[in-house]
């Protein structure tokens, strides 16, 4: 890594022509360049971060290592399956799925099982979550514009109230009613409650949120994306890091050249095409010159929520089964909490110990993000042996904190009419492209991420994708069929 950062000052004193920039080594970004170098087009990555990945990255702490949040490594596009075994191959593992939520000092699983369902909430409740079930579906609410609506459509208003509102509002930190129902579309997957029962008493499921097993690197899922980095560095397709975009120079609708500053030494980078995957309302401004008031007025008006997340290093062999667990409950303020042993057991290098990763979605700035590590680490073994998964706070050894800015785009009432703004702007440049979660303020999945860096390497290689498309229907995007063209190149059809 060293020597790569040194030859990209070293190579590039003043200007350096490449095909193609990349601006982001997440999983979009990675993938745009593969993409391209697969067909013999070389490019240049550049990442702000000490390492690729993005949000899908795993952090190291004492050789213990921790995801920024679970990333299931499952899809039902070919393509991207194809990539990830082609890259990673016989180090990925095999992990049954199992999770809860914790609401009301009891423990529900997920997915649905009647008889623990039933015990939790006894006779009466359920008998009320079914008769508000029913009541919906024979007078459905003539509107779903927002998270409430959509979910009290599908699952009744007592079930909504019960398992869906506490939770949503702790990630968001505003009302349900505030958030867009394309939110709930996305992330919910097609699920209802007539479906979970199915799927509990017979088995049955083609729900992404219920799957029963999924993929995962032996190392955490930075395996994967620092695999890509060496791959894209042996093809002659750098990856730099400790690299950051601080202008991108336009002459009327093509992008020119970028200067970069890494070392505290600044440079300029000249491309053909230019893809980005750094937040949308970033780039907006790193543009130069800048684009007209409204333009700037929309991306000043996007808003992201933040994340951190306390790694507790556990002097426990063994804590809980599950992979993760959803604290619904808003007396505590974690919202959920990742047992990485279950995960994979190489990620704690002490057998005798188990590593938690107790997540917090929070807004910079406030009460929750201003408290220091070692106030963070106190509250989150606190709340953990609070919670009964800890028998003592003399048990927790260690910990560390990771902040995550921009982790989520957010989808409150207005982002729908600000983000066409941004798109309308963007796409009228000949030779940019805007990619991944931040760089479309979309909640994408990795899969997601790297479909639109597949397709948009194709663009560059003259195909006519519309990147917009992608994630953008009210069902999950596995209901869209990928498909290989006798030109060898991806193409959406819906299979509605």
């Amino acid at each position: 890594m060293t020597c790569t950062k040194l030859n990209l000052i070293k190579n590039n004193p003043k200007n350096s022509v490449h095909s193609t920039v990349v601006i982001g080594g997440g999983p979009a970004g990675l993938t745009a360049a593969y993409q391209l170098a697969k067909h013999g087009l070389k490019s240049v990555v550049l990442e702000k971060a000490d390492k690729v990945g993005g949000i899908a990255r795993t952090e190291t702490y004492k050789g213990y290592r921790f995801d920024i949040g679970g990333h299931r490594f499952f899809t039902k596009v070919p393509e991207v399956q194809h990539l990830w075994q082609e890259v990673l191959g016989n180090d990925f593992i095999k992990v049954p799925r199992l999770s809860r939520i914790y609401y009301n000092k009891k423990f529900f699983s997920y997915p649905l099982e009647p008889l623990n369902a039933l015990n939790n909430l006894g006779m009466i409740g359920s008998l009320r979550i079914m008769s508000s079930y029913l009541k919906i579906k024979l007078r459905p609410l003539p509107e779903e514009k927002n998270f409430e609506q959509w979910v009290t459509n599908r699952f009744g208003e007592r079930l909504y109230q019960t398992f869906f509102k506490s939770y949503t509002e702790k990630v968001w930190g505003i009302p349900c009613t505030q958030i867009q129902a394309d939110w709930a579309a996305q992330r919910i997957k097609g699920l209802s409650l007539k479906k979970a029962i199915i799927n509990a008493f017979f088995g049955s499921n083609d729900t992404k949120t219920l799957i029963k097993e999924f993929d995962y690197p032996i190392l955490g899922p930075g395996m994967m994306w620092e695999r890509f980095e060496e791959k894209l560095n042996q093809k002659g397709s750098p990856v730099y890091l400790n690299t950051e975009v601080i202008k991108i120079e336009r002459e009327d609708k093509r992008i020119k050249r970028i200067l970069v500053q890494q070392e505290g030494k600044n440079f300029s980078i000249e491309g053909d095409n230019f893809i980005s995957s750094m937040p949308i309302s970033a780039l907006i401004h790193r543009l130069d010159p800048l684009p007209p008031e409204a333009v700037l007025r929309a991306a000043r008006s996007l808003k992201y929520r933040d994340f951190l997340i306390v790694a507790l290093i556990i002097d426990q062999k063994h804590l809980f089964p599950d992979n993760w667990i959803y604290i619904h409950s808003p007396e505590f303020k974690v919202g959920r909490i990742q047992n990485f042993k279950n995960w994979s057991p190489a990620m704690v290098p002490d057998a005798n110990k188990t590593c938690l990763g107790m997540e917090y979605f929070c807004s910079k700035g406030d009460q929750l993000w201003e408290l220091s590590e070692k106030e963070l680490i106190a509250l989150a073994s606190r709340e953990v042996v609070n919670l009964g998964l800890v028998d003592s706070i003399d048990k927790v050894k260690d910990g560390t904190v990771i902040r995550q800015l921009k982790a989520y785009p957010v989808y409150d009432a207005e982002y729908t009419q600000h983000l066409a703004v941004l798109q309308d702007y963007l796409d009228s440049f000949e030779n940019l492209q805007t990619i991944g979660r931040n760089g479309m303020h979309r909640y994408n999945n990795q899969d997601h991420s790297m479909l639109a860096g597949l397709l948009a390497a194709e663009n560059i290689m003259g195909a006519k994708h519309d990147l917009w498309k992608v994630n953008t229907e009210r069902s999950y995007q596995e209901e869209f069929v990928v498909k290989q063209s006798k030109t060898k190149t991806l193409t959406l059809a819906s299979t509605k």
